[in-house]
Formats: C-alpha cells, structure tokens, sequence
C-alpha cells in the first residue's frame, strides 16, 4: 500500500486474531509496530513469534491511567504514533435475560470505553502532530441483532456511532474509519463455538467460510494508506455478504 512504510502503528488486543494478523501486516508493509494486550500469555507468545514487534505493551484499555501509560510506552518505543487499530474487545456467550450487570460492565467497559479511551488519547497526539488515522473494530453485530450477544451488540453498535462523530470532529487532521467485519475464524470465536455450531454459521453466508483475520488486516492496510486519504467517516463491513440479502441470500443457494 502506498504510504505505508516508515509508519509505526499501534494495535490494541495485538496478541492474537485480528490484531494479530494486523500487526503482521503492518509489518510486512515496512512500518514500526507495537501490540498493546491484556493477556500476559498471549504477549508472551506474539513477543516470541513476531521479535521484529518494536513493543510488546501490557495494557487494560477499559483503564484510563493504563491507556496514558501505555501509549506514552508506545511512543517511547516508536517515537510517535501515526495509525491507531483500535481493535482490543471481548465477547461473552450469554441469553439476555442471563446477563448480569458485572458482566454487562465488562463488555462495555472493554469494547466501548476502552476504544473511547485509546481513541480520545491517540487523537490528542495525532491532532498535536499534525497527522494521523485511527480504525476502530467494529462489528456486523452493531447493526443487525444476534441472539446470545445483546452487551457485545450494543457495544459495538456505540463504536460505530463513536467513529462516525469523531471523523467530523477530527478532519481533516486525522482520519477515523471503522472495519465491521462479520465471523472471522478468531481464537475468542472457536472458544465460544462447537464445531457444529460453526458449521450452521458458514451454511448461511454465501461466501459458505468465516473471514480469516489476515483478511480484514489487509482492509485495515488499505484504509491506514494513502491509497485511502479521501476516505474517512464511514465504516466498512467485511462479511461474505452475510448481512447483504437476508433470507434471499440463503434462498440463491437452495
């Protein structure tokens, strides 16, 4: 992608799935990376499968005071920060009328007050220096119910209406856009999902296959790039065409 190289990025929830395959790619596109993760297992590991990382950040981004901290590690590390994936997020398995406020808390403390706290402290830098793009992960279950996700659901919807007001706010500086992507085969996915369970889902996108996560790091290139320096305030869904036709989608197939 054009513009790419020489840029340092910082991905959060960095150690595995999406984050993951994004880091990777960011880093076959020549730009300094760091990973900013809660778990210590996974940095353990992304630390040792990916040595060329430029900072391995322990960080809860539901913690404002974390966040500072972390951030400032990151551009100690880089020496500023150009794009923000703004992609760490938890999802719990549960009926409505299960869950509890603790774990409501949970989930919107991660997935929506986490990505406010990144964004607000990446945006400050970024508006200082002049430049910058930041990318939120959000989720086809933002728009479109899905039973057993009510909290991720509403999270993930509050992204997509957090990213779109940031974009007005903050061009034309920085650019903030937000990838919806659909099922993606994530290690957080598999946990959740019997193989059955996976197999009733890839019955019903027409691309008949979950996402893979380097899949949507190579959108996540394209809109960092300058390939993408008209595009902001929007967010782009990565789905297999699962919310594109609905039933008629499913009735092509019969």
């Amino acid at each position: 992608m054009r513009g790419l190289k020489g840029k340092n990025v910082l991905v959060t929830g960095g150690a595995s799935g999406i984050g993951e395959a994004t880091a990777v790619r960011f880093l076959e596109e020549g730009c300094a990376v760091c990973v900013l993760d809660s778990s210590a297992k996974a940095r353990t590991r992304v630390a040792r499968d990916l040595p060329e990382l430029s900072g391995v950040i322990d960080a809860d981004v539901s913690s404002m005071e974390q966040v500072h901290r972390a951030f400032a590690e990151a551009v100690d590390c880089m020496g500023s920060v150009d794009v923000l994936i703004n992609n760490a997020g938890i999802s719990i398995r549960h009926g409505f009328l299960d869950i509890t406020p603790a774990e409501w808390d949970n989930v919107l403390d991660v997935n929506l007050k986490g990505v406010f706290h990144i964004a607000q402290t990446a945006a400050r830098h970024m508006m200082n220096k002049g430049s910058g793009v930041i990318l939120n992960t959000a989720s086809t279950a933002g728009t479109t119910g899905y039973p057993h996700y009510a909290d991720y659901s509403a999270s993930k919807g509050g992204v997509i209406g957090l990213t779109k007001a940031m974009a007005l706010e903050l061009a034309p500086i920085v650019r903030v856009n937000a990838i919806s992507p659909g099922y993606v085969l994530t290690p957080m996915q598999r946990a959740e999902y019997t193989d059955a369970m996976l197999d009733a889902v890839n019955s019903k996108i027409p691309m008949r296959r979950h996402a893979k996560p380097a899949e949507i790091a190579a959108l996540f290139a394209f809109l960092a790039s300058e390939d993408a320096a008209f595009a902001t305030g929007h967010v782009y869904v990565m789905d297999g065409a699962e919310t594109t036709g609905g039933l008629c989608s499913q009735w092509a197939h019969e």
